[in-house]
């Protein structure tokens, strides 16, 4: 069983403007409501590709509600823990002459409702899949995943983190099946600017020494390199094609991957399919479905 947890998801509220203006009335001339947040995305094209998955992780209120609606919509099954104070956030994204976001603050998350997520993981069995995406919520211990992993260790359980800086750096020693890092955010990491994906190999081998199993680098039109557990580096220029919206775009390679791996059980085959997973959904208004990842694995 595939598993993800997002800690605070969210309702994005996407709205176009013709040259939006300060200070007066504008009008929209689109608008999509999607149910949002990095594991969700996960969950989302995980089911697009034909794999069923648990969403895990804290909603609220009315907008809880909605998220937690939009996913039954679309089949993603969900497990949500509820708090009682706040409301589930709403990400407002406006696409004009330039894009802009507000991103809202989520509900306040006690401890326990963190218990109950614990105890919810406790079931998670030998060969399942537990995804960790995002960043994490101000009211919640920065440690969360790290602690997450920590309690799960030695279960034989493949962990897949997709977070920055130091949510990333201090989960490496529990040996994630999978980490996630864009170029930036590795050059961040170890202080130097990564272009090139060759430039990227070294520094994805120094992830790997510090405990990483596979180490897959999104570099948006570059393409992407994995480094996998076997020692061996593969890499790819990205699928020709029009970008459209960015958002989701890691996430679904992340689903990819997964989806690649579990069909074949080879990483590189598991790099392609996330390689086309993340371009189909930057290529479209909506996150990618499976005829679209297919149409692009054929282009390579």
């Amino acid at each position: 069983m595939i598993y993800t947890v997002t800690f605070n998801p969210s309702l994005d509220y996407i709205v176009s403007v013709d040259h939006f203006t300060l200070g007066v009335v504008n009008r929209t001339t689109d608008e999509l409501i999607f149910p949002g947040g990095k594991g969700i995305n996960v969950s989302m094209v995980l089911k697009n590709l034909g794999y069923d998955s648990t969403a895990l992780g804290f909603m609220a209120g009315f907008t809880g509600r909605e998220i937690t609606r939009l996913l039954d919509e679309r089949g993603v099954r969900s497990d949500f823990i509820n708090v009682n104070k706040g409301l589930s956030r709403i990400n407002v994204k406006l696409r004009s002459d330039d894009e802009s976001e507000i991103n809202g603050q989520g509900p306040a998350i006690d401890l326990n409702a963190i218990e109950k997520l614990y105890k919810k993981l406790s079931r998670l069995r030998e060969g399942d899949v537990l995804v960790l995406a995002g960043s994490i919520p101000d009211v919640m211990p920065s440690s969360s995943y790290m602690d997450i992993m920590k309690c799960l260790e030695g279960r034989g359980i493949n962990i897949v983190v997709d977070a920055t800086q130091d949510l990333l750096v201090n989960v490496l020693k529990y040996k994630p099946f999978l980490v996630k890092p864009n170029n930036y955010e590795l050059g961040e990491i170890y202080g130097v600017e990564l272009e090139r994906r060759e430039e990227v190999i070294p520094y994805a081998k120094k992830m790997q020494e510090a405990g990483a199993r596979n180490v897959l680098v999104s570099m948006a039109g570059e393409g992407a390199v994995l480094l996998d557990e076997n020692g061996k580096a593969h890499m790819s220029e990205a699928p020709k094609g029009k970008v459209v919206n960015s958002v989701g775009a890691g996430d679904s390679m992340v689903a990819g991957f997964i989806a690649g791996y579990l069909e074949t059980q080879n990483y590189e085959e598991a790099f392609f399919m996330g390689l086309c997973a993340g371009s189909a959904s930057a290529f479209s208004e909506n996150l990618a479905t499976k005829e679209e990842v297919n149409s692009l694995m054929k282009s390579l």
